[in-house]
């Protein structure tokens, strides 16, 4: 069941559905500084890109995942990627209360990552921002997991900067990028964990 693709607005971003016209901006975006990604699968080159978007747009027309263009406001230019996968809807019986609900129960965020220019600045806090108030508040989700490498101790840093709970590391978990069984560090926040959340990321959006 494909779910409804948003676009999520703030004052820095814009979170909008990835389509193939994005593909030139994510060409140039991911070839600021490949170096980057060691972590994280980011498309290099035209070719790669249109893949990307195609297995992207696949996955969204299965009902499994929304994937976003990252746009700065100003300027209107690409800075990358994210999105929401492994979106899980629970079987809930009826005459439960979430018994039928369209939206989703729980989900991923994963896939995200930015242009050299972008990093450390408040791209990155706003666009989790605006992701967090959608899953929470519109589509009142009970849980939104993240999962990374173990071995990317920047990654793991910043979700727990935000307040995300680390529930251990998943032993062998997926493919990682150097083509090894990936030991994956995973957190999560809850529905009940979101208002103080929300506050620290706004919080750092200030500060950023």
């Amino acid at each position: 069941m494909e779910i409804e693709s948003p676009v999520l607005i703030g004052k820095h971003i814009r979170l909008e559905p990835v389509a193939h016209h994005h593909i030139d901006g994510l060409v140039a975006a991911s070839a600021a500084d490949p170096t980057l990604y060691q972590w994280t699968p980011v498309p290099q080159g035209k070719a790669d890109a249109a893949t990307y978007i195609h297995t992207a747009l696949a996955w969204r027309d299965a009902g499994t995942a929304v994937p976003f263009a990252i746009i700065r406001l100003d300027g209107g230019m690409v800075i990358g990627s994210t999105r929401f996968w492994n979106i899980e809807r629970w079987a809930w019986p009826q005459g439960h209360p979430r018994h039928g609900r369209q939206f989703p129960d729980a989900c991923e965020i994963g896939y995200t990552w930015f242009t050299r220019s972008a990093i450390r600045t408040a791209a990155n806090t706003e666009g989790k921002l605006l992701m967090l108030t959608h899953a929470f508040e519109t589509w009142q989700v009970l849980r939104v997991c993240f999962h990374t490498d173990s071995r990317n101790q920047r990654s793991s840093a910043a979700l727990e900067r935000i307040g995300a709970k680390f529930e251990g590391i998943l032993r062998a978990h997926r493919m990682a990028l150097d083509f090894i069984p990936r030991d994956s560090a995973r957190y999560s926040i809850v529905a009940t964990e979101w208002p103080g959340v929300k506050q620290r990321l706004t919080q750092r959006l200030r500060i950023d």
